[in-house]
């Protein structure tokens, strides 16, 4: 998809990821309408931004927040659905509410918008999806079972979802960052990722986005090539991945992530 021009629904934008794709998207001549849950915030976001964009505050974990967003942003060339939250912690400590908000805008909301916003791009002949998923959606990992879950299930859903649209002109794509730095959830935690795992930065994520639309990638993983290798390898074999991951330095390190996104739940 040739994106200048083109109107794109980005949800998340606020959070360092978000800005750093709304900059990407407005840098290639997209008029954007950035969602999320502060006005003042998305109104700032904005007005920093070259071109014309409009703002639509959602809280995605609410019930019928998707639907009621996706009538507000209208016609949209393509959905960048970037809005998540974190999940990771046993799950003995997440109340019914946390559980229920966590699977609601990490697994829920994407698939309402692109129930909602795609019957339109297949009409035009032209469009695109993209979900910002993890590479937590290919490998195991401690303290993670409800945010892998949403991650799990997003890929499967953009997956078949993009062979369900094969040849109606409408992509479908996944970005799945790994461990990024100066911002995102992880950065947010305050932990520090395992020794020799490396980082990526927002614009890489961003990045990735923009590569994912224009080339109708099916997938791009953001994340240093070590990372990349041990998420393929969960995927093709959970049981050695389960053997790496159970214990020592990978559960400090969960450990530590959890208590830094206790209260962003």
């Amino acid at each position: 998809m040739e994106l200048d021009g083109k109107t794109v629904l980005l949800t998340g934008a606020t959070g360092g990821i978000g800005r750093a794709i709304a900059e990407a998207l407005a840098g290639r001549g997209v008029s954007l309408v950035l969602s999320a849950r502060k006005v003042d915030a998305l109104n700032e976001l904005a007005g920093s931004l070259p071109g014309e964009h409009r703002v639509a505050t959602a809280d995605l974990g609410e019930d019928g927040a998707a639907e009621r967003l996706a009538a507000d942003a209208g016609e949209v060339d393509c959905l960048v659905a970037n809005a998540g939250l974190p999940g990771t912690g046993k799950l003995e400590s997440f109340s019914t509410d946390e559980l229920q908000r966590a699977l609601r805008v990490n697994l829920e909301a994407p698939m309402l918008l692109a129930r909602a916003l795609e019957p339109g791009m297949r009409d035009r002949g032209d469009g695109h999806l993209v979900f910002v998923s993890s590479l937590s959606g290919k490998a195991p990992s401690p303290r993670s079972a409800v945010y892998a879950s949403t991650k799990f299930g997003l890929r499967g859903f953009a997956l078949c979802l993009r062979a369900d649209l094969a040849g109606t002109g409408v992509g479908v794509s996944l970005v799945a960052p790994g461990f990024i730095r100066d911002a995102g959830m992880f950065a947010d935690s305050g932990a520090k990722p395992p020794p020799g795992m490396g980082t990526s930065t927002p614009q890489e994520v961003a990045a990735g986005v923009v590569k994912a639309i224009e080339r109708n990638k099916v997938e791009i993983a953001v994340a240093p090539v070590q990372t990349r290798a041990l998420a393929h390898l969960g995927l093709a074999s959970p049981r050695i991945a389960m053997r790496a991951v159970s214990g020592g330095t990978a559960s400090k390190t969960a450990d530590r992530v959890a208590e830094g996104q206790g209260d962003k739940r």
